[in-house]
């Protein structure tokens, strides 16, 4: 992006700070309008997002260890690429759940909270992926992707290893970018019950990311098994049992407030 010579700022970086930062205004402004402690917001992003950071670059590197052991030192180069979000949600629930638990707080309303800042940041950080040439797709005809009508610096860049590739990172950050205009129409809705719009979330995400990854040929895999489409599944399941569950656990809270009685 920029190179100031023994200095440089790459796109990768960028989008991903960018992605932070959109997703930690959105969520202090819906923290405010439920009337929740700035202090508790502030502590869990800063936190969070350190762990997260931490936890992607684990997965990721766990599913690449033939590649690690030969260049140990590229473990520490984040900005070369190489973040597994599945990883830096793993690794951020753990933080939360337990972060939530010792100061008696809700666990799912603050993940409804968080739910629409997450989905924005992941349409925002696929375009560090794309700068970074990951996240890509099956090899096309060049024709494939003029007849996607997309701008010549974006079909240039899709060019991988003298082939071209299916831009499945702007599928999706698309999808991502409409999921996120739902959730922010759903949350408004008075009936939506503590933990829904999680929920909502994670059918949603699950489901575009395993549609999605079955174009993907950069996969992190498990043997035969693309790890985010088992990942995908699990969030799906988990997303319609928020959704449908009884909504007994509500009483042990306020309406509205993340504080236990």
């Amino acid at each position: 992006m920029i190179d100031f010579g023994i200095f440089q700022i790459k796109w990768y970086s960028f989008f991903i700070l960018l992605a932070i930062a959109t997703a930690s205004l959105l969520i202090w402004r819906e923290a405010k309008r439920k009337k929740i402690s700035e202090d508790y917001i502030t502590d869990i992003l800063f936190y969070g997002i350190l762990i997260s950071i931490l936890g992607a670059r684990i997965y990721y590197v766990i599913f690449n260890l033939s590649y690690y052991f030969k260049y140990p030192l590229e473990i520490f180069m984040i900005w070369n690429g190489g973040l597994a979000i599945h990883g830096g949600m793993i690794a951020f629930l753990l933080f939360l759940y337990f972060y939530t638990k010792k100061n008696k707080k809700n666990f799912l309303l603050t993940t409804d909270i968080l739910s629409v800042g997450v989905i924005i940041a992941q349409a925002i950080g696929r375009w560090g992926n794309f700068f970074n040439q990951e996240a890509y797709g099956r090899v096309v005809s060049l024709q494939f992707l003029k007849n996607l009508h997309l701008p010549n610096w974006i079909i240039n860049n899709m060019y991988i290893e003298g082939q071209y590739r299916e831009p499945t990172f702007l599928y999706e950050s698309i999808f991502s970018m409409i999921g996120f205009i739902l959730l922010l129409i759903i949350r408004k809705n008075q009936k939506i019950k503590t933990g829904q719009l999680t929920g909502i979330y994670m059918i949603w995400y699950g489901i575009v990311r395993f549609i999605i990854e079955s174009f993907r040929s950069d996969s992190l895999m498990l043997g035969p098994i693309k790890i985010a489409q088992l990942i995908s599944i699990i969030l799906i399941v988990v997303g319609i049992y928020l959704l449908t569950k009884n909504q007994k656990r509500e009483k042990l809270y306020d309406k509205d407030t993340i504080e236990k009685k």
